[in-house]
């Protein structure tokens, strides 16, 4: 085996693939619609798998920024919460599914366009070019 490992194609590497892929919605600037319980979950999961801040807005009317980190489910939204982190408080915080009222997905998108595919051509394009030690890296956050 060479130094270098194995190199596959993303042809082949698609083929491979035993199950699907995710299909990553663009959701920045995105307001869903709440009009019940089912609406919330699906939005609060949403947002926790989103990579930027959300903000949420209690029925107490206080409007929080948040970067959503963990959630559990409940069989009822009391009994449901989200665990969140703010730009203004060091200090982990949580949510009852219960309190909250609105959810907007204010954030940039820290994942946005930076999936495999597009770090495959990237470095396509900087070995083509001639450059050396280059790898396949993520890229710094803006």
């Amino acid at each position: 085996m060479s130094t270098e490992g194995l190199k596959y194609t993303l042809d082949q590497v698609e083929a491979m693939e035993l199950a699907p892929g995710a299909e990553h919605l663009k959701l920045e600037g995105w307001v869903p619609p709440i009009a019940g319980d089912d609406d919330l979950r699906m939005a609060l999961e949403k947002a926790f798998d989103y990579r930027g801040d959300v903000t949420l807005t209690l029925k107490s009317g206080e409007r929080i920024e948040a970067y959503i980190f963990n959630r559990v489910t409940g069989s009822t939204l009391a009994d449901s919460f989200v665990q969140y982190f703010t730009p203004k408080a060091p200090d982990k915080r949580r949510a009852s599914y219960a309190e909250i009222a609105r959810l907007e997905f204010t954030g940039k998108d820290r994942a946005a366009g930076k999936n495999w595919e597009e770090w495959v051509r990237k470095y396509n394009e900087r070995k083509a070019a001639g450059e050396k030690g280059i790898a396949l890296t993520p890229e710094a956050l803006d």
